[in-house]
């Protein structure tokens, strides 16, 4: 695993932050907005998204060329790098499930 993915993870694992990357799947917010779909203070949210923009999970813009007004949405890239993680994993799980499938099956044929 490399570490922008073990970044994403870390970032993932915190209940907090996946309450705002869901607020976020229905589109762009700014951080006041956030704050309050999910219920929680200002600075707080200000903290979770640095966490979300240093993994490259948000971006924030200028809302309408409003240096002062940031809108938050989310990248494709990180979660495209974690879907394709998710894949081998569950690629190896579903190789690993098939080999003890066989061997169940050879076995009843045995007896």
């Amino acid at each position: 695993m490399g570490t922008q993915l073990d970044d994403v993870l870390a970032a993932l694992a915190d209940p907090a932050r996946r309450r705002v990357v869901d607020v976020l799947r229905v589109g762009p917010r700014r951080a006041g907005e956030l704050a309050s779909s999910v219920d929680m203070s200002g600075p707080a949210m200000s903290r979770h998204l640095r966490v979300l923009r240093a993994t490259g999970l948000v971006e924030a813009a200028a809302l309408d060329g409003d240096a002062r007004v940031r809108v938050y949405r989310l990248r494709a890239e990180p979660f495209t790098a974690l879907r394709a993680w998710l894949d081998q994993v569950e690629a190896f799980w579903g190789d690993q499930l098939g080999a003890f499938a066989a061997h169940v099956d050879k076995e009843g044929d045995e007896r």
